[in-house]
């Protein structure tokens, strides 16, 4: 993971989310209920719940929004159903792209993904076609602004908690870990004092690839059509924008 910054692409993501607080929250409720649907409602013992409630505070969702969802999860007998959805495909460039989901409509789904790749200069691949490109790691962040921790200190810090990895730069401690040791990683710093900004299983691009000046505009406009749709949790690549 050396050289490449998520937390570069988290703080993009936000500014450009700010303006669909709403939508973001609608999707972020719609992972708390299937997680608490498959899996109960405690999130102590509910390990996919607790990861979505995680994700949901960290994008500053009302806690009256992360209880409803859940009660809902509860409260429903044979009520909606959501299928988990992964697509993967080429942007310009050939920039690999992964786009995961949840669904009650999976020809909706389909369509809407195929159409935002076409008309961004992209084009939807196989199944397995660039998920090889990418690792599944567990992630949190830690901004280093009002902490006067350095990066030894750190370092030894997310040793103990059981990481893999650290990166850092001027802004923030990036963290890597084993998605198996997530959990555990994440509790020990939390006991450790530290205030985690971002926590969260996601996926790593291996290697990244640079995005001409002239494709720019196309690119952004592609993620920005996936993030959008409403049946898209996720939206993952390997860009060095």
């Amino acid at each position: 993971m050396a050289g490449h910054s998520k937390w570069k692409n988290i703080q993009h993501r936000k500014g450009a989310q700010d303006a669909k607080r709403g939508k973001i929250f609608q999707k972020l409720s719609k992972e708390i209920y299937k997680a608490a649907k498959d899996g109960g409602t405690d999130p102590e013992i509910n390990a996919a719940l607790r990861l979505a409630v995680d994700k949901a505070k960290a994008n500053n969702m009302p806690n009256d929004n992360v209880d409803r969802a859940i009660k809902r999860a509860s409260d429903a007998g044979q009520g909606d159903n959501y299928d988990e959805v992964l697509y993967e495909g080429y942007g310009p460039n050939g920039i690999a792209v992964l786009v995961s989901g949840l669904t009650d409509n999976l020809n909706r789904t389909s369509t809407n993904v195929r159409v935002a790749f076409n008309k961004n200069g992209g084009s939807l691949g196989e199944k397995g076609s660039v998920s090889y490109m990418f690792d599944r790691k567990g992630y949190i962040a830690i901004a280093r602004e009002g902490l006067d921790v350095d990066e030894d200190t750190m370092l030894m810090s997310v040793l103990e908690a059981g990481g893999e990895e650290l990166e850092t730069s001027e802004d923030v401690f990036e963290v890597y870990t084993d998605v198996q040791d997530f959990s555990d990683v994440r509790d020990a710093l939390e006991a450790a004092g530290y205030e985690l900004d971002q926590a969260e299983i996601t996926m790593v691009p291996q290697t990244t690839v640079p995005v001409p000046e002239d494709k720019l505009t196309t690119f952004e406009n592609m993620i920005e059509a996936l993030e959008d749709d409403d049946d898209v949790s996720e939206v993952y690549h390997n860009a060095e924008v």
